[in-house]
């Protein structure tokens, strides 16, 4: 599939490496082996868009991609982001281990921002340059403003594609008053399904691409959390509605009622609910958080999986029901 006017096509199943980049939002985990590896093992299937973000453990994911793409770069689709920054001024957004991260689009910033990607990256221009949150106040840029200076590298060259993250349909309409909006970034799973009432019409009603984050709820989807699991103080899992113990036991129960789907498309839990993702309309992507090659191996599976609208929304009526 196309995104936007970025030239090679892509897979709808894109790499996300927030993860890889480790850090104390994962543990302390410095996963750099196995992310090059895994970022090699997507490409081998085809998998050609990786997305990472400065704010991804201070650069440490865009370094580790870098690495990866070095002598290949033209095999690889890459987004990284832009409006996180712990080196200056904007609005408090978070804290990450002893460090804080605050949020910027300044075009100033941006400028910053943009040079010290391309040289974590080792590459002279970016595929898909994104916002990663809308700025607020007391640090709130306008969007004509930021999207003006996006323009602007678009026209040097320096990026081929513009997307945002984590906006609502109103900043969606917004971007594309102003400019170009290639691709919009929403947390999206079966679990949640918040963004379906409003931002993913207008996203697909106006052809942008809609790229699904978390679309395995952190592992829960995978099957991957062990029941009664509770996240450690400061790990990225920890506050999130279904990491609740409450929670998290209805949505084990969901993944055991979905035994004889499992049986029937001959797949993993994740491969089901990934291919419930890409079932909802031919324009929307998802990003896969695989830490390992194997882990790739296994979502890109999802692909394959032609999932029956009658499936497809028993599926949806049981997460319904349970939230």
């Amino acid at each position: 599939m196309k995104i936007g006017n970025v030239g090679q096509d892509v897979s709808r199943i894109g790499l996300g490496t927030w993860a890889i980049g480790g850090g104390p939002a994962f543990d302390g985990v410095d996963a750099e082996d196995l992310g090059i590896q895994t970022i090699h093992e997507g490409l081998a299937h085809k998998v050609n868009l990786v997305d990472t973000a400065p704010g991804y453990n201070f650069g440490r994911s865009e370094e580790i991609v870098g690495k990866a793409i070095a002598g290949n770069r033209e095999d690889y689709v890459v987004i990284t982001k832009c409006g996180l920054i712990w080196d200056g001024e904007g609005s408090f957004f978070n804290k990450v281990g002893d460090r804080v991260l605050n949020r910027s689009l300044d075009p100033a910033s941006i400028e910053r921002e943009l040079e010290a990607s391309l040289t974590r990256l080792g590459t002279d221009y970016i595929d898909i340059y994104m916002t990663h949150w809308p700025a607020i106040e007391p640090f709130n840029t306008p969007i004509a403003e930021t999207v003006e200076y996006l323009m602007g590298l678009k026209e040097k060259g320096l990026i081929h594609g513009i997307g945002a993250a984590n906006v609502d349909s109103n900043q969606v309409r917004e971007y594309l008053k102003y400019g170009d909006l290639d691709i919009v970034q929403m947390r999206y799973s079966i679990l949640d399904r918040t963004v379906e009432k409003d931002l993913m019409p207008v996203c697909i009603e106006n052809g942008v691409t809609v790229q699904a984050y978390s679309p395995l709820e952190m592992g829960i989807l995978a099957g991957a959390v062990p029941r009664g699991y509770v996240p450690p103080a400061g790990n990225a899992r920890a506050g999130k509605k279904w990491f609740e113990p409450a929670n998290l036991e209805l949505a084990q129960d969901m993944l055991d009622a979905w035994a004889p789907l499992r049986e029937k498309y001959d797949c993993s839990s994740a491969d089901l609910a990934i291919a419930w993702i890409l079932a909802q309309d031919e324009n929307v992507t998802v990003l896969s958080g695989s830490t390992r090659p194997e882990e790739i191996s296994e979502n890109v599976r999802a692909m394959s999986i032609n999932l029956s609208d009658e499936d497809a929304a028993w599926m949806r009526g049981y997460a319904e029901k349970i939230g």
